[in-house]
């Protein structure tokens, strides 16, 4: 059995077990399972540790320790080193740990308006931000704006990164939240610096968070015919080439979406049936 994981804390509420393993059995790759890894900081160093013996070709890695893998790693790419952050590990002999950013490539995959040019506001200054900002840069943008409820945090990733640190938002063609606001279904708009108004000075909004019901910040964003890209998309797109650096294989991206929207729609079925 060859196996692969998503590491966070939490991480009960990942859809990618159900992607990842939708997307093994359309490549006939029977011998591969996919699982959750519930690990706790403390226990990170020595969970990486312990991955390859019991049999872990690779894993994703999620919030809160997008940052703190990087330094496990023998094998950052130049990307991962740049952001500062990695979501996809690679096990190899010898002790091997690659590590690398589909977070950054997926991103810019999944937006309906080319970077090139334009301007972009970031919410969140931790690695899933610091993905977004590079990618962005990468791509061309003309000016990337950072904002974080902790303005020293925004700050230290600009300095980094060569964005712009704001403590307000104006303005600009994208707005991406990579704040955990929204996950526990709660609103957006008293801890973000955006209201449902001014969601129309964006040409687009992206919310890294997915929920079963959709984040409202999305759902404000397409009440006001503001073109969005949610959480889920991005989850497929970066998932997607995680899965090409595991098995070598193209991956089965509609095989992939489509298990990602069953398993929400099944989560939004048991909230309903809750109620």
């Amino acid at each position: 059995m060859i196996r692969l994981g998503v590491l966070g804390w939490p991480v009960a509420h990942s859809r990618s077990p159900a992607i990842q393993n939708a997307a093994l059995a359309a490549a006939g790759l029977s011998d591969w399972r996919y699982q959750l890894l519930p690990v706790p900081p403390d226990l990170l160093t020595e969970v990486v540790a312990a991955l390859p013996a019991a049999g872990f070709r690779g894993v994703n890695v999620t919030i809160p320790h997008k940052q703190a893998v990087l330094a496990l790693a023998t094998e950052p790419t130049r990307r991962a080193r740049t952001i500062g952050a990695a979501n996809t590990l690679s096990f190899g002999p010898g002790g091997r740990v690659a590590a690398d950013n589909t977070d950054a490539p997926g991103l810019i995959a999944s937006l309906p308006l080319p970077p090139q040019g334009r301007t972009a506001l970031v919410l969140g200054a931790g690695g899933s931000a610091r993905a977004a900002v590079w990618a962005l840069l990468d791509a061309g943008a003309a000016e990337v704006r950072v904002w974080n409820r902790t303005p020293e945090r925004a700050r230290a990733l600009c300095a980094s990164l060569g964005a712009t640190p704001v403590t307000q938002a104006r303005p600009a063609d994208i707005l991406v939240n990579c704040t955990s606001v929204g996950l526990d279904g709660t609103s957006p708009f008293d801890r973000l610096p955006v209201t449902a108004e001014n969601l129309v000075w964006f040409g687009c909004v992206v919310d890294l968070v997915y929920t079963p019901k959709g984040t409202e910040l999305v759902r404000a964003a397409r009440d006001r015919a503001v073109a969005t890209v949610d959480g889920l998309e991005l989850l497929v797109a970066q998932g997607a080439l995680s899965f090409e650096v595991w098995t070598g294989l193209a991956p089965p991206v509609a095989v992939m979406r489509a298990a990602a929207l069953g398993e929400v729609a099944a989560a939004a079925d048991s909230y309903r049936g809750r109620r």
